[in-house]
């Protein structure tokens, strides 16, 4: 139950800021983020592929879930959501062709939000009712309904980016915004058929339980020049750092 917090061609150095929280299973095993050749992601050990990544020329990818209830979820043959950012982080295809593409075989994969990137364009496309579309200038925020769906933790998440992208934007900054564990009252949380106990537990932008909770916290920013930095820290299931944070600008 993730979410994605970003200003696209908001800000005047920097064409795409990114803070992303990745939630998920802790016993799901992963490695966090390195450069693996040309793209620095981290990588889902179970299925393959990446929650989140960039390359060295500036091309950014994310995907997350899409709450539903059980009985709508689809069968353990449908691909791997994982897939999709990688594709486009080893690939050349601009933003509106690889959405297209996408478009044309998304009922093949997992419920996703996908958004890809390469500095020119930024693009958002769901298999849950968002056709491929250009995403337009500001600031904006996808958890696991689509684009803007305005959650109390998304219109939170996008009121603090709001205000640090004002400023230099530094990348720690921007994780800082992300350890965020505010829960609104339950009269104010979303229904997505999931029950109210698993609505509460994944309210918050940042989120703690033994079982469930935030793995990742990332950072993205993407400089007029094309200079692309990604910072992932990784956290313990009780919320506390998981060693230092990764670096795309190391190594």
């Amino acid at each position: 139950m993730c979410i994605i917090l970003f200003a696209w061609q908001s800000h005047p150095r920097y064409p795409l800021l990114v803070a992303a929280n990745r939630d998920e299973f802790h016993h799901r095993p992963a490695e966090a983020a390195r450069w693996r050749g040309g793209i620095f992601c981290g990588l889902d050990l179970s299925a393959g592929g990446t929650w989140l990544g960039v390359t060295r020329d500036g091309r950014f990818a994310a995907v997350t879930n899409f709450r539903e209830p059980v009985a709508e979820r689809v069968s353990d043959a449908a691909r791997s959501r994982g897939d999709l950012p990688m594709q486009f982080l080893q690939g050349r295809e601009s933003p509106s062709d690889y959405t297209a593409r996408i478009a044309d075989q998304q009922d093949t994969y997992r419920p996703f939000n996908l958004l890809v990137g390469d500095g020119d364009q930024l693009w958002y496309l769901s298999n849950r009712g968002a056709a491929p579309q250009a995403v337009t200038p500001g600031v904006h925020g996808l958890s696991n309904g689509l684009l803007d769906t305005p959650w109390p933790k998304v219109t939170r998440g996008k009121e603090k980016l709001a205000h640090v992208g004002q400023g230099e934007a530094r990348p720690e900054h921007l994780l800082a915004l992300l350890h965020d564990d505010w829960r609104p009252d339950d009269d104010h949380l979303p229904d997505t058929g999931v029950g109210p106990e698993l609505e509460r537990l994944v309210a918050p932008i940042f989120i703690r339980s033994p079982q469930y909770g935030t793995r990742a916290s990332s950072a993205v920013r993407l400089g007029a020049d094309g200079e692309v930095t990604l910072l992932e820290q990784g956290w313990q299931p009780d919320g506390t750092p998981q060693g230092a944070p990764r670096d795309s600008r190391e190594g």
